[in-house]
């Protein structure tokens, strides 16, 4: 009797070691699953931003700051000169000049921007026309042709810069005593295109200074040359016909104009 009860308890216990082992197998089983299913579901959620073309991109917080605004909307209309600035308020007026520019017997105007944080931006030239009801319009606007300010050893190109209009024609004039030298230009509506008519630059050098006029109107250049290292200082001037070409006021830096002709 006493054999058969021994007998019974260790197939019990045998028993029990079977089930607590098949317990541990399946709770690392389950465990070694979700492990799996995790990570299935991490792939799954890529592979699907991927086919939906989502492209996961770390933002680098400290260059946020060093985007620039590349696209402007500048007002079409407006009652006044303020009402041409950009609602991103990066820029100021510094410099507006009034009057007739396409002879129908209203004072347009003409507004230079600048960047009011940047001294290295473009400035933009808005030309302005005037309606019958006095209330204004965006009819021309150039970002190349009034030059930057400064350079990026934060010194001033021109020392002195000064627009008007006189006759019907927006002159832009910008002195300066250094190498980038003296340029006068001047703008005018020729049917409904504002175009270069006029182009001047004075420049210095060591041992000699030059000038050269493009009369765009006429088609001709007139180039001189002086001769500081003399004492009498002989000039030569030299007349040249040239072809006829419209550069319009809102592609043509008057700066580079000058540089792509030395």
């Amino acid at each position: 009797m006493e054999i058969k009860i021994i007998a019974i308890q260790l197939i019990l216990f045998l028993f029990l070691q079977s089930c607590e082992k098949k317990a541990d197998k399946i709770s690392e089983s389950k465990s070694i699953q979700n492990e799996i299913l995790n990570s299935s579901d991490t792939a799954v959620a890529e592979k699907s931003e991927k086919e939906q073309g989502v492209e996961i991109i770390e933002t680098d917080k400290e260059n946020e700051n060093d985007v620039k605004e590349t696209i402007v909307d500048f007002p079409k209309a407006g009652n006044k000169s303020a009402d041409f600035l950009p609602a991103s308020g990066n820029y100021k007026i510094q410099y507006e000049a009034e009057g007739d520019l396409n002879k129908d017997g209203l004072d347009d105007l003409v507004i230079v921007l600048a960047d009011k944080k940047v001294k290295t931006a473009e400035r933009p030239m808005l030309i302005v026309l005037q309606n019958k009801d006095q209330s204004y319009r965006l009819d021309q606007l150039s970002k190349v042709a009034f030059p930057i300010e400064y350079n990026e050893h934060d010194y001033k190109h021109y020392g002195t810069e000064d627009i008007n209009i006189n006759k019907g024609v927006l002159q832009i004039n910008l002195y300066s005593i250094g190498p980038g030298g003296n340029i006068f230009a001047a703008f005018k509506y020729i049917g409904k295109d504002f175009i270069l008519i006029y182009a001047e630059g004075d420049f210095r050098g060591a041992g000699g200074s030059s000038s050269v006029i493009y009369d765009l109107a006429k088609g001709k250049i007139i180039e001189t040359e002086t001769n500081t290292m003399k004492e009498e200082m002989p000039t030569t001037t030299t007349s040249t016909k040239i072809k006829n070409k419209n550069h319009s006021f809102e592609t043509t830096s008057i700066i580079d104009f000058f540089q792509n002709v030395q």
